[in-house]
């Protein structure tokens, strides 16, 4: 039979009722189960197993991670595709971990879920035939989430329900099992070291250290003795043998933040350790040898640098085997009132004091903001907002005037802002958003320009590229009571 045939698990009647009517307008077979033991019931019957399986995460009963660990008990290579609307990063790397397909957070596109269905019963298909799929062989090779604990004190928190933000969760739960060297690209203050604590913290190195060192905050002629160590007298000042970051990090993770500002002589050095896993401490002739997971991060962009001559081609391609975009503020939006709350919460526990609570305007107002700071800026904003605001419930005039955006970005603001509005506009149903918008920004534009010439409109009309008698007219039109 060449015609698709999957499973839908989800206590959700509607969810089930979607999804059902989706697959067979897409000439996909469905059988729809409310429960994941009434599924697994199915599959110990030895019933026609589907190509592919499309289950919740939280239901009554078994959920969607028991689901996954009795069906490799069963030795079931069928792919399960993982829907939640809990879309935060553990119940992420926990559902790849345990073998899950693909994760897709609610609420989802159906021609998506559809998509990326018909790739799991292709990929079913062509391992049942024989061909290789490698995907599989990580998913029975991968560890146990309980046995990567991290302390709570000290676990990364990343937060988001943007599409950007389950891409980057989505690579660190397949990167779980993995040595492999990552790099992560961002913009300042995008949490990129947050993404690094977290490979370590969901990889088998877990209770091994996590070592994190700035590039760009030590001196040049320090980097050597701080990354490798050495030995007593091998300088002056050294009066004692020092162990370095590498030795330091033995076993676990080393976090190499700014790697784009490391001197040549000192990237040779490293490319040499990244292939055999052995270095000399400054002044020593014995070899050290390491077994060390490297994550290097940089917001400049180390293709342009090799092409500048500054960083090193076999180094660039030694470190981007695997690369992990960080993403800024401005392209995860919707995540910002959840991060501020976050943070607000995280600095009245910090100053003991009563966390704020915002306002729905404040939610929607800081969302259309740019953050040019990112993470770190919505961070310091939020430690501002609790020490310096004494109303509970915050508004928008409590906002620090410099806390959204510099100088550079205010002509950015205005655009971001009126494009949230359409946006919003739209999605309520409305129409004939030019009638709405064009007299209202002419009328403010107006206003503007004849209060810079006090009021002389002939000055005014070409402040605004228009003819004084256009002027006049315009003013007629929107029914301005101004004077001549």
């Amino acid at each position: 039979m060449n015609e698709e045939y999957v499973w839908v698990i989800d206590d959700d009647r509607s969810i089930r009722w979607v999804l059902e009517k989706a697959f067979k307008q897409a000439e996909i077979q469905v059988t729809c189960f409310e429960s994941a033991d009434e599924a697994l019931d199915m599959v110990r019957s030895n019933a026609l197993p589907p190509d592919a399986i499309i289950s919740d995460i939280r239901m009554p009963g078994s959920d969607g991670l028991a689901l996954l660990k009795q069906l490799k008990q069963q030795q079931t290579d069928t792919p399960v595709l993982i829907m939640t609307a809990f879309s935060d990063l553990d119940s992420t790397v926990s559902a790849i971990e345990g073998g899950a397909y693909e994760y897709i957070p609610k609420p989802f596109d159906v021609d998506d879920v559809i998509a990326k269905t018909r790739r799991a019963c292709q990929t079913h298909r062509e391992k049942r035939n024989g061909a290789t799929n490698e995907l599989s062989v990580a998913v029975n090779e991968s560890v146990n989430p309980a046995n990567t604990t991290v302390d709570p004190e000290t676990a990364p928190v990343l937060l988001g329900d943007s599409a950007a933000m389950q891409d980057v969760f989505k690579a660190i739960g397949r990167l779980s099992r993995s040595k492999t060297t990552v790099l992560v690209n961002g913009e300042s203050g995008t949490g990129k070291e947050l993404i690094a604590r977290a490979l370590h913290k969901h990889s088998p190195r877990s209770d091994k250290p996590f070592v994190a060192l700035n590039m760009a905050a030590i001196p040049h002629d320090l980097m050597e003795s701080e990354l490798f160590g050495h030995e007593k007298g091998a300088f002056t000042g050294a009066q004692s043998t020092r162990i370095g970051r590498f030795e330091q990090a033995d076993s676990g993770t080393l976090f190499l933040d700014e790697i784009g500002d490391m001197p040549a002589p000192l990237q040779t050095r490293l490319l040499r350790v990244l292939s055999n896993g052995e270095f000399y401490r400054v002044g020593g002739h014995t070899p050290i040898q390491v077994d060390v997971r490297i994550v290097a991060a940089t917001h400049q962009n180390l293709q342009i640098l090799v092409e500048d001559n500054r960083f090193r081609e076999d180094l660039y391609h030694r470190l981007n085997v695997i690369r992990i975009e960080a993403p800024p503020l401005r392209e995860r939006q919707e995540d910002i009132p959840q991060l501020m709350e976050h943070f607000l919460e995280q600095a009245a526990l910090e100053l003991n004091e009563t966390t704020k609570t915002m306002s729905h305007s404040f939610r929607r107002h800081i969302a259309s903001l740019p953050w040019p700071g990112n993470v770190r800026e919505l961070q310091n904003t939020a430690h501002w907002l609790t020490v310096m605001t004494t109303e509970q419930e915050l508004e928008i005039e409590h906002l620090p005037v410099e806390s959204s955006a510099g100088d550079e970005d205010k002509e950015e603001l205005w655009e971001t802002s009126f494009k949230n509005w359409a946006t919003r506009l739209l999605a309520s149903g409305e129409s004939d958003l030019l009638g709405k918008s064009v007299p209202t920004m002419e009328r403010i534009l107006i206003e503007c320009a004849l209060t810079q010439t006090n009021d002389r409109k002939q000055e005014a009309a070409k402040l605004l590229g228009w003819g004084r008698n256009t002027l006049t007219r315009k003013i007629k039109d929107l029914g301005l009571n101004l004077d001549d």
